[in-house]
């Protein structure tokens, strides 16, 4: 909760920087004289950039076992040992982590997992049946720590409220621009014009490229944190950094695009910037240079 607050006050402050700025620029006192309410257009923007991330997520269970087709094992009753190893390793973590016991689900899939929920209370850690052919009881474990972790730092919430906020500056800087160019360029004096609308969308293809750079980076840096949870959870940093090599040595399953930066290995991308996962060898080098410290 600490580190959400932090982060809410981090991102209200640049707001503060930008609205400030611009008023030293003149930008933002020209465009308030010429009927552009930059507050309002803010509170808009913020509305419409954190709705739907918010939306995302509470519904984000749901989604994942409908899109994914995962089943959920019944706590009273697994199906079988290998269930009933699943439920109780991934209880075991979750009382490590001092967070409630989520939910434990397989799908059918390559290898892969991912963990999801609105909350450390109320998530869901799922694997597929293609991981746990072809990992060791202890990589599997490892695996689900990772995944343990993510909930444990609160990484759903973390990554929702920066797409929230990415979302937010979108909108709100693609209209300013927007209704800048119509005003000096096109010089349109009436309300807005097609200058506004084609700028607003040019910059919102512009800005959306920028900001998934930036989401996708912070993507990336949870995977670090979440393999070291992993092995703080474990006691070792070997099951992990055996885990990862194993998945560097296979095709990786796709999971739907909504849970890609979820999964334990990511999906492609075009260009390492835009990738939500950092290189398996990357994470096995951060393991073991921590491990050397």
């Amino acid at each position: 909760m600490k580190r959400i607050f932090l982060f809410l006050m981090t991102n209200v402050a640049v707001m503060i920087v930008l609205s400030a700025s611009m008023n030293i620029l003149g930008v933002g006192r020209y465009l308030t004289a010429n009927g552009l309410d930059l507050t309002q257009l803010l509170i808009f923007s913020a509305i419409i950039g954190f709705t739907g991330s918010i939306i995302s997520l509470l519904i984000s269970k749901w989604m994942a076992k409908r899109s994914t087709g995962a089943r959920v094992i019944d706590p009273q009753a697994p199906g079988n040992p290998r269930e009933a190893w699943l439920l109780d390793t991934v209880h075991q973590l979750a009382d490590r982590a001092g967070i409630g016991r989520p939910e434990v689900a397989i799908y059918q899939g390559a290898p892969n997992a991912f963990a999801t929920g609105a909350s450390k209370n109320n998530s869901l850690v799922a694997v597929s049946t293609g991981l746990l052919e072809s990992m060791s009881e202890e990589e599997v474990a490892a695996v689900l720590g990772h995944e343990v972790a993510h909930v444990a730092n609160g990484d759903m919430v973390t990554l929702t409220l920066i797409q929230g906020v990415v979302n937010t500056f979108v909108i709100f800087l693609a209209r300013v621009a927007g209704y800048f160019i119509d005003q000096v360029v096109f010089k349109n004096e009436r309300g807005v014009g097609m200058g506004y609308y084609i700028t607003v969308l040019v910059c919102e293809l512009v800005f959306g490229v920028l900001a998934s750079i930036i989401v996708a980076w912070f993507s990336r840096q949870r995977e670090y944190r979440a393999d070291a949870g992993s092995a703080s959870l474990l006691g070792s940093r070997e099951p992990m950094i055996r885990a990862l090599a194993r998945l560097g040595g296979v095709e990786a399953g796709e999971l739907p695009k909504n849970f890609q930066a979820s999964g334990i290995s990511g999906g492609k991308a075009i260009s390492a910037m835009f990738s939500s996962h950092p290189p398996i060898a990357a994470r096995i080098h951060a393991l073991q240079a921590a491990q050397q410290l």
